[in-house]
């Protein structure tokens, strides 16, 4: 199963299992946190077993640690693997970050210096993971806070870059770009025209913020409000370019009532030209 190309979906949290249990709210698919799933037989892995009855399921990882030069946890990405097979996972994502150095995790996305010996060691990653997968990695544009003096090559063309070395795709998070533009001063429809369009195979949206932080000037990808109207307008401006792809609304903190989530997916499909989505898994 595959996303649809006008398909609209929302984050699932544990918030709203009973929402998509009992209601069925009228989106195409979800979109899960993997790590969260990965006690198999466990409340949370149950809740999504049901889900996934009437909903396709993506799996987004945040752990994967795909340019760490220590490799990929074995151990992690066959757990991956695992919730991937148990749902029928439709598109699995990760993101251009690292996490783990020296046997140790650490609880955020890290960046990275954009050079020729990083995009070995994410190369390297990717193909091992795609292997294990048996379909191609999308790969996540990061938010960005601030940039290394050590890179050199820009990040779209990083992206470029390894989309033709290992036949990954990409899922432009348009929030995170908007983010970036703003905290780095880059153009965004530059960017976008430095990717490779056909290598786009999801959309994310999300809310952020300024930061709070004395003398900061920063947006923060908080996840914690409704999208934006920049957003929105960026958005709609990337649709109008590449054309319709599978978008997501993701929502992880100061979480609203699920209908709140819904109409912000309804209105994506507003601007992917459809009136409302087309939710038929029964």
């Amino acid at each position: 199963m595959r996303l649809p190309a006008s398909g609209v979906g929302v984050g699932l949290r544990s918030l709203h299992y009973d929402d998509f249990l009992r209601d069925r709210p009228e989106v195409d698919w979800l979109e899960v946190h993997a790590e969260n799933y990965f006690g198999r037989g466990g409340i949370h892995h149950q809740a999504l077993r049901a889900i996934a009855e009437h909903y396709p399921i993506a799996v987004h990882g945040v752990a994967l640690s795909l340019a760490s030069g220590d490799g990929i946890d074995g151990d992690h990405l066959d757990r991956l693997a695992s919730l991937v097979d148990d749902v029928g996972g439709c598109a699995v994502s990760e993101h251009l970050a690292w996490s783990r150095f020296g046997g140790r995790y650490f609880n955020d996305l890290l960046p990275l210096p954009l050079t020729e010996e990083t995009l070995d060691v994410l190369s390297q990653n990717v193909e091992r993971a795609q292997a294990r997968f048996r379909q191609p990695l999308l790969i996540e544009n990061p938010a960005g806070y601030c940039a290394f003096e050590e890179s050199r090559i820009p990040e779209a063309e990083f992206l470029a870059n390894l989309v033709r070395r290992t036949g990954c795709g990409l899922l432009l998070d348009v929030n995170n770009l908007y983010v970036t533009a703003a905290n780095l001063g880059i153009d965004p429809l530059g960017y976008l025209a430095a990717l490779p369009s056909d290598a786009i195979a999801e959309l994310h949206l999300a809310g952020h913020e300024p930061s709070h932080a004395p003398g900061a000037s920063l947006l923060i990808d908080t996840h914690a409000q409704p999208v934006s109207a920049g957003v929105w307008d960026l958005y709609a401006t990337v649709v109008a370019r590449i054309g319709p792809r599978p978008t997501l609304v993701e929502w992880d903190t100061n979480l609203p009532p699920a209908g709140v989530l819904v109409a912000e997916a309804h209105r994506a499909a507003s601007i992917l030209g459809r009136r409302t989505p087309d939710h038929a898994m029964g």
